[in-house]
Parts: structure tokens; C-alpha cells; sequence
């Protein structure tokens, strides 16, 4: 059996870690702040005293992202949104409020219709993560509608699904821009916003947000 010399090793060693430098070196990170606004569907309540709707007010929408591109086509993004906005149920003209907010975690996975060359890349995306859904207001011993709905201080966790499309748009080599639309999908938080006795909640609440945003590439 023939031994390899140390200077042998050494070589193939180097070799090898050169090899592999041009695949770190294109690896590509980028860390970016978004805003804009989010538009939120309503459920449904049913009571014996009537039905109503129920759910969050549309408002301000802010997030970050630390995203990759570590392939042509593919790449995935770890992201935080904060969501402000009023709880609310409203019947035959009447509607009650409570303030409240939302936060999100979520982990997107991307699919690029251009290549990391590209200076204009459409993208598609999809994931998941949570919401975690909070009534920050002052409690209260009445509420009006609380025979449909009570609007509550308290928090609830949900699974949340997440889909959305956009486009990225390169301005110099460390600097990037983006305009996309998200739709954030969970149950309904039945905890915040919790049925009255003898009343049902129905539907999924879709969180609709429009976001453009500023990235570091690095």
C-alpha cells in the first residue's frame, strides 16, 4: 500500500477548499425592512339573536426578512410582520371595537422566474409559521354586540399558511427593492374574539397585505 506524503495531502486539501470557495463566495444573503398595509376578511357569527360579522380592521402593515439565494431559481426567506389593528363586530349598523394587534413568524420558501444575474426577478412564494393574534384594549364588564361576540384582552397562537407573489429589483450590487402581495391564512382567533353562548364563528380569516420594501445584499 502505497502512503501519501504529507505535501501530497496538503494539496489535495487546498484543492479541494478552493473548490469549493466559488460556491460560498455565491452565496447570496439579503436582509431587508418592509412596509405597507393589510386588508383583513371577516367571519361570520350566528346566534339565536341574530348574525353579524366579526374580525380585524384593515390597517398599517411593517415587517423584516432575512432571505438566501444560495441557488439560480430557488431561494427561502425567515420573516416577521407586525400587524396593528382594531378587533371588531358589527350587526344591522351597529359595530363594536377593541384594539388589538397581530404578530408573524413564518418561513417562505421562493421560486424566481429569473436568475440571480438577473437585475428584475418575479417571484412566487409560499410557507408557513404563526400568528399570534392579541385584544390590547381595556376590559370591560359590557360590550355592546356581546350577544353575538366578546372582543377580549387576551392572546391566541395559530398555524398560519402563507402565500404571495412580487418582484425584486436590483438598483446597485448591495442594494435591492421589492414589491409584493401577501395572503396570510389562519383560523379564526375564537379566543379574542370569542363567540357568545349559543353562537358559532365560521371561516378562515385571510390577511391580504401589499408591502414594498428595502434590502441589503451582502
Amino acid at each position: 500500500m502505497r502512503l501519501i506524503s504529507k505535501s501530497s495531502l496538503c494539496i489535495t486539501l487546498l484543492a479541494g477548499f478552493g473548490a469549493g470557495l466559488p460556491t460560498c463566495w455565491a452565496q447570496k444573503w439579503e436582509f431587508g425592512v418592509l412596509g405597507g398595509a393589510g386588508f383583513y376578511s371577516n367571519g361570520t357569527v350566528t346566534a339565536p339573536s341574530g348574525t353579524g360579522d366579526v374580525g380585524f380592521k384593515s390597517g398599517a402593515a411593517a415587517g423584516a426578512y432575512l432571505g438566501h439565494n444560495n441557488y439560480r431559481r430557488l431561494g427561502g426567506e425567515l420573516r416577521y410582520e407586525y400587524r396593528p389593528g382594531d378587533l371588531k363586530v358589527s350587526s344591522g349598523g351597529a359595530e363594536a371595537t377593541f384594539k388589538g394587534e397581530a404578530h408573524l413568524i413564518h418561513y417562505d420558501f421562493l421560486f424566481h422566474f429569473a436568475g440571480t444575474d438577473s437585475s428584475v426577478r418575479p417571484f412566487v412564494a409560499g410557507g408557513g409559521g404563526v400568528k399570534v393574534y392579541r385584544g390590547t384594549g381595556p376590559a370591560t364588564v359590557t360590550q355592546p354586540l356581546s350577544r353575538l361576540a366578546l372582543l377580549t384582552n387576551t392572546y391566541e397562537t395559530s398555524g398560519l399558511a402563507s402565500a404571495g407573489a412580487g418582484v425584486k429589483i436590483r438598483a446597485t450590487r448591495r442594494l435591492g427593492l421589492r414589491l409584493e402581495v401577501h395572503d396570510f391564512i389562519t383560523p379564526f382567533p375564537k379566543q379574542v374574539i370569542a363567540p357568545a353562548p349559543g353562537a358559532k364563528i365560521t371561516g378562515m380569516l385571510h390577511d391580504i397585505t401589499v408591502m414594498g420594501g428595502i434590502a441589503l445584499i451582502f
